[in-house]
């Protein structure tokens, strides 16, 4: 009776083995994110927190390197899968000519990922290296350079890896990669608190993230993915996904979106150590991260269905494709909320019973503020994740301009004033600009590009 109790809520908020596993995924990130700021609260100072959120924020410069191509291999994977047919499970069979566009794919990804991990190790290590050494007030007491060495080199590793994992997904396979980003969270949350634990303090970060790259390369490298990569692989014929007439002229258009996110996003934490010290960026840093858990686990219900959405946009099913997004925006919406309110409710009870890791986030007023943006902003993933499935982006004046607007405000808002003029000029954009703009994008598109 109870089993089927719990059947129908998990059926009524449709969730699928897909959706469950990357939902279980977001929930121990999120869960896991939430017990490790009590163990960053015990282990590290207010200074140390400050360091580690910043290093966080500047690892985001690996944006300007991806520039989008993982959302864009998912995509184009999944519109050439939709022409062909699984012979077994490490086997596509079908057209000779999808079949060789989809290797040459996986040849261009895996070539232009490693030579641009190279790249990316060396910018990150000068450019962190530069940043901390000229705004570290605390250069005595805060050791940084060696674990800071650790994480460039853990990052740059997973950036080869990970569009491999994005091709797989592309394939159909979003429940084995679900099930791949599970136990790759399984391993991070243990070894990031237990290095805590042991005294690592910053060094916490780049060895987690370490070992997950070593389970996913030995996943893939041990398993039915190597055999099925390597088939693909080798299927290369003369025809082929011309990059600068297929690929660029989409992706520039996301990287410049990818770039503005990173502007509207990832900026608050270095300019407030720089401006406001360790201290204030560690408490941004905290709140961030509790909201970006919340987001990623509802935008779960979103992202699963992206290759679906893509195999649907490849056939002109749209009366399906906007059946499935409808049912699962307000499925996310719902998720989203109860979470918000949770972490909300979690905030007020540790202030009224005066627990120390209240101080370690962002006063109750400017949490509830960000929170209001938050929620609307999963909106904006949710009508950009479902455009792009169409392999094309809709959102590049509205990400450039608000990317702009943001930093500017932020700026002006760390350098003038303080922490709550940042929040509330950030929220101000979001809630006034950026939403009610990409709602009016997201209709008008959606109407031009189903009735051509």
């Amino acid at each position: 009776m109870i089993v089927n109790f719990i059947k129908k809520i998990i059926v009524s908020f449709g969730i699928d083995k897909a959706i469950g596993y990357s939902v279980l995924t977001r929930v121990i990130q999120a869960l896991g994110g939430l017990i490790s700021l009590f163990f960053i609260a015990l282990t590290l100072d207010i200074n140390e927190q400050g360091f580690y959120y910043t290093f966080g924020s500047i690892i985001g410069i690996q944006l300007f390197f991806e520039l989008g191509v993982t959302s864009i291999i998912v995509q184009f994977v999944a519109h050439e899968t939709a022409h062909l047919k699984w012979d077994s499970k490490t086997k596509l069979m079908g057209n000779i000519q999808h079949l060789s566009r989809l290797s040459s794919v996986l040849q261009l990804c895996v070539r232009y990922f490693t030579i641009l991990a190279f790249f990316l190790f060396v910018a990150l290590q000068i450019s962190g290296y530069i940043f901390f050494k000229t705004f570290n007030s605390q250069e005595s007491s805060v050791s940084w350079e060696y674990p800071w060495f650790i994480l460039v080199l853990s990052t740059s590793l997973l950036f080869i890896i990970n569009p491999i994992i994005a091709f797989i997904e592309g394939l159909g396979k979003v429940k084995e990669v679900a099930i791949l980003r599970f136990y790759q969270q399984l391993i991070y949350l243990p070894a990031l608190i237990l290095v805590l634990l042991l005294g690592g303090k910053l060094w916490a970060l780049g060895v987690a993230s370490l070992l997950s790259f070593v389970f996913l390369f030995f996943a893939i490298l041990f398993s039915k993915y190597r055999i099925l990569l390597l088939n693909i692989y080798n299927s290369i014929n003369k025809w082929r996904i011309n990059y600068m007439e297929e690929i660029f002229p989409y992706q520039w258009k996301i990287a410049l979106s990818w770039i503005s996110g990173y502007l509207i996003f990832q900026l608050f934490n270095p300019i407030l150590f720089a401006t406001e010290g360790s201290e204030i960026a560690g408490q941004m840093g905290m709140t961030l991260i509790a909201f970006n858990g919340i987001s990623s686990i509802s935008l779960s219900w979103i992202n699963t269905k992206v290759p679906l959405f893509s195999r649907l946009i490849a056939k002109n099913n749209f009366k399906e494709l906007d059946s499935i997004f409808s049912k699962t925006i307000k499925e996310l919406s719902i998720i989203n909320l109860i979470l918000t309110l949770s972490f909300i409710s979690f905030i007020l009870l540790s202030a009224h019973f005066k627990l120390s890791i209240t101080d370690r986030f962002l006063d109750i007023s400017l949490i509830i503020i960000l929170a209001i943006a938050s929620f609307f902003n999963q909106f904006v993933f949710a009508w950009a994740a479902y455009l792009r499935s169409h392999k094309k982006e809709p959102f590049l004046i509205n990400s450039i301009v608000l990317g702009i607007l943001i930093s500017i405000s932020v700026f002006i808002s760390a350098n003038y004033y303080d922490v709550t003029a940042v929040v509330i000029s950030y929220s101000a954009i979001t809630l006034f600009v950026g939403v009610p703009w990409a709602y009016y994008i997201f209709q008008n598109k959606k109407r031009e590009w189903h009735d051509q």
